[in-house]
């Protein structure tokens, strides 16, 4: 079960876990500020942080900002505070202990710097400075695992999104246009040639998603009549790129409705929904998804699933899209458990195909990911406390382990509503593991705890031994705890029995060939 491969760092530490310096205080809203030095590469700002005492104060506090950043200093009730550094790690000193459980306070945090460089965005993420082809200046930022402290001051955690929102101000050269998320609040032209773009988020945000987009954008707008009412739907590709882009972009309305009739209504109605053309693949930022597909069917032009099914449609577009519901909605509070994100919204990209493409494709879909892209290197659950996350494989395996769950409850409209009540119970919350799995043991009656801890939390795939003799089948998994089993169909293609194999032989009458198949559905192995 253990995923610890090396000893972690007093550094990982502090990113990962909710000490003493960080437990006490909750934030409520982030007013963050930056100015853009596009030639120098450089920004330099100010975050207001909104927090509430949540429990009994420490005299110390944790912020976040990973070096080369700089915070240069912090005023609380317009007194500077003591400030000092380690790491990526900057202890704010003060008497905090005198402030009363539930009061509300103000700090303000200046910063400049350099932030780090992306080398490969956004799997190794950063800040992106480049040009559309035209030579137009293009600049981007993605920070997802990185965490947003690689370029602006905060309280660098999933589990402590700011409850009403953040607000946004960038200033940047007047030639450019800058996009942030939630809605254009205001904008105004300020000294030395710069101008200031306002944005505003309303709903709880995870830090990682709060970003912009800066270069020479075309804009257009449509709306969406949704379960909630009106969604406005907000569009931005770079000027050359409109063309492709409204008709590669049309397929919003058709997936918002599907993910909303699987999933429940769309999060952030306040918020609105926005796609925008990004200089890497994607990300799922909340309603200002980043998009860079180019333009292609599948992904960037391939099929993942290697069924054909796959390039029916932009894969960037449903799934970043589908983080709406699963990583930004509903949010791990620990990156170990970021499975939730990946691997529930992987699946969404089978919900999508069976709005559009029927069943069975979706099916061959889900098969055809869990058949070549799991590596089972470790476990998908990393490790708590210490900024960890598992393996890669919680994207397919943990969508393969969603299907498993669909096909084991036999009932779609159940399931559905499985999906649908989530939404609803854990709307803008964040989430563990194991309130998941309870969760959808007590809904559907059926107790997954076996199938969440084989395929989570190792990374053992169950091995089906079995052999024909005397007209029975004889069956059994060599390497599965005694209290796992699956529901299983063996077939010739003429027969078919209905089988339960757990670790001990079982035998069932078997009037068939010899040449058998299992069901396609769950992730095992075979050994006849």
């Amino acid at each position: 079960m253990a995923n610890t491969t090396f000893a972690y760092t007093h550094a990982d530490t502090l990113r990962g876990s909710n000490g003493i310096c960080r437990n006490w205080w909750d934030v409520q809203h982030y007013d963050l500020n930056v100015k853009f030095d596009t030639a120098a590469k450089s920004i330099s700002g100010k975050n207001e942080i909104t927090l509430t005492v949540a429990a009994r104060a420490h005299d110390s506090m944790q912020i976040d900002l990973q070096e080369p950043m700089v915070l240069d200093h912090v005023i609380l009730n317009d007194e500077n505070v003591s400030v000092t550094h380690e790491g990526n790690v900057w202890w704010l000193r003060y008497p905090f202990h005198k402030w009363a459980k539930g009061s509300k306070h103000n700090l303000t945090l200046y910063f400049h710097g350099k932030p780090r460089l992306a080398k490969l965005p956004p799997w190794n993420g950063g800040f992106v400075w480049t040009n559309d082809s035209l030579g137009h200046a293009w600049i981007a930022v993605a920070c997802q695992g990185l965490g947003a402290s690689v370029w602006w001051p905060c309280k660098d955690v999933q589990w402590d999104e700011p409850d009403s929102g953040v607000q946004m101000h960038y200033c940047v050269p007047d030639e450019m246009t800058c996009i942030g998320n939630g809605r254009l609040i205001g904008k105004k032209q300020e000294a030395n040639h710069y101008t200031c773009w306002d944005w505003e988020v309303k709903n709880p945000i995870n830090n990682y998603d709060i970003t912009f987009y800066i270069g020479d954008y075309y804009y257009w707008k449509d709306t969406l009549s949704g379960e909630k009412g009106l969604l406005d739907l907000d569009f931005y590709a770079l000027d050359y790129n409109k063309e492709r882009a409204m008709q590669q972009f049309a397929v919003v309305k058709p997936m918002i409705h599907c993910f909303e009739s699987w999933m429940g209504p769309y999060p952030f109605y306040e918020d609105g929904y926005k796609l925008v053309e990004a200089p890497y693949l994607g990300m799922e930022h909340q309603s200002a998804v980043a998009y860079g597909n180019k333009y292609m069917m599948g992904y960037l032009g391939s099929d993942r699933s290697a069924t054909g099914v796959g390039l029916k449609f932009d894969f960037i577009i449903v799934h970043e899209s589908g983080h709406e519901w699963f990583g930004n909605n509903i949010t791990a509070e620990d990156i170990a458990d970021n499975w939730i994100h990946e691997g529930i919204t992987t699946y969404t990209e089978t919900l999508f195909t069976e709005c559009l493409f029927g069943k069975n494709d979706a099916f061959e879909y889900i098969r055809g990911e869990a058949t070549h892209n799991i590596k089972n290197d470790k476990p998908i659950i990393g490790d708590y406390g210490v900024n960890s996350e598992g393996s890669d494989d919680m994207y397919d395996k943990g969508a393969a382990l969603m299907h498993m769950i669909r096909v084991m409850v036999n009932d779609d409209a159940k399931f559905k509503g499985m999906l649908r009540s989530m939404s609803a119970a854990y709307y803008h919350k964040t989430v563990t593991t194991k309130e998941i799995e309870q969760f959808i043991n007590d809904y559907t009656k059926i107790n997954f705890s076996p199938l969440f801890d084989l395929y989570l939390r190792t990374t053992t795939i169950p091995e089906l031994e079995y052999y024909i003799k005397k007209k029975k089948l004889h069956y059994r998994f060599t390497n599965v705890p005694d209290d796992f089993s699956l529901p299983l169909e063996a077939t010739d293609g003429d027969k078919t029995v209905s089988i339960h194999p757990s670790n001990n032989w079982q035998d069932v009458s078997w009037k068939g060939g010899f040449n058998i198949s299992f069901s396609k559905d769950f992730l095992i192995k075979l050994k006849s």
